[in-house]
């Protein structure tokens, strides 16, 4: 007999019972956002889910089943015998689509048609992302928030990697939005995720964690890149207690010429970075910075940055926080032993 199961628990320990979660939305909708560790499985690619809807609005309902039943059909028999051609008779798979119509509930009667325990997404995908919504969209409660702080090239995201290595609760944005959070921080046209695959990794790893115990975060501002941080997070970030990192200068810049080797490697790239503080720096200012780029004097250049830009950022940015920081952590190498020991010194 054919086994499918209606799933509306979508914690962690229940989606652990299953062996893959396949969304069987089209491509586009999968990279806009998906559940946590789902595979693409489109039963309509791009270009037919855009055919059957014209087809549903200008013709007739009935019209865009029937082809569109033919199309699923075909897809859902391509995955069988590619994707799916190696999977044991205990594989047990989770489907969902948009709102747990038509698409999962096709593919899921074929599953179970074939002998595999197969469970369908009640709801689908928007169930999935009220969740998301109801965990992040909101003001209350606060998240144990401690924020890793520090002037530019102080090695906040170093020592981040360094807490999590060690056990340290840890949510790393601009490892979440592929963005250092700069204007040298973008890693590239089209590489940040979509602003709601953002808020699904935020909320699957806070969901996941003890939250009676501390969360680290690095210090940011509301957008990461162009992605904005969640209203809950942020809030909590705002009333968080510091975690100052101080550095000399000589020591940021050497760290922010090894941390920002990909930029630096690309003169184009490095200009255009260097482009986008127009307006805030003088002519002259921007100039002289792109002449030492072409120069290959990164160090200096980092030295000037941080003096001219970023340190007088931080320095406004700390005076209209008006607090004190609740650790102080001196850096006087950026080696891993260093971050080590600052995260040691943390978590004990």
């Amino acid at each position: 007999m054919p086994y499918l199961e209606t799933v509306t628990d979508l914690s962690p320990e229940n989606l652990a019972r299953y062996d893959a979660i396949i969304d069987v939305r089209s491509p586009a909708e999968f990279v806009d956002d998906h559940m946590p560790g789902a595979i693409s499985l489109p039963v309509l690619s791009n270009d037919e889910r855009a055919k059957v809807g014209t087809i549903y609005k200008q013709e007739s309902p009935f019209r865009a089943n029937r082809i569109g039943g033919a199309i699923v059909a075909r897809n859902i028999a391509h995955h069988l015998e590619t994707a799916l051609a190696d999977k044991p008779k205990s594989w047990r798979p989770l489907v969902y689509c948009w709102r747990g119509g038509m698409r999962s509930n096709a593919m899921a009667t074929i599953l179970s048609s074939v002998g595999w325990p197969t469970g369908v997404v009640k709801g689908g995908y928007r169930t999935w992302r009220r969740d998301v919504v109801a965990g992040l969209d909101c003001d209350e409660p606060l998240l144990p928030v401690h924020l890793i702080d520090g002037q530019t090239g102080t090695g906040k995201t170093a020592l981040l990697h360094a807490l999590a290595a060690q056990g340290g609760q840890v949510i790393d944005l601009e490892g979440l939005a592929n963005h250092r959070g700069s204007a040298f921080g973008d890693m590239g046209d089209g590489t940040q995720p979509a602003q709601r695959l953002f808020e699904t990794e935020i909320w699957d790893q806070l969901r996941r964690m003890d939250l009676s115990k501390p969360v680290f975060v690095e210090a940011e501002s509301a957008l990461v890149g162009q992605r904005r941080v969640p209203r809950r997070l942020w809030r909590s970030m705002l009333a968080a207690p510091r975690i100052e990192m101080h550095m000399s200068l000589d020591v940021r810049a050497d760290f922010l010429v090894r941390t920002y080797a990909d930029i630096i490697a690309e003169a184009p790239r490095l200009a255009a970075a260097i482009g986008k503080l127009k307006g805030i720096q003088s002519k002259e200012t921007i100039e002289a910075w792109l002449a030492l780029a072409g120069q290959g004097d990164f160090r200096e250049l980092a030295r000037q940055l941080m003096q001219q830009h970023y340190d007088p950022l931080y320095a406004r940015s700390r005076k209209r926080r008006e607090d004190t920081p609740e650790t102080v952590i001196e850096m006087t190498g950026t080696g891993e032993e260093d971050f080590k020991a600052a995260a040691a010194q943390l978590l004990a």
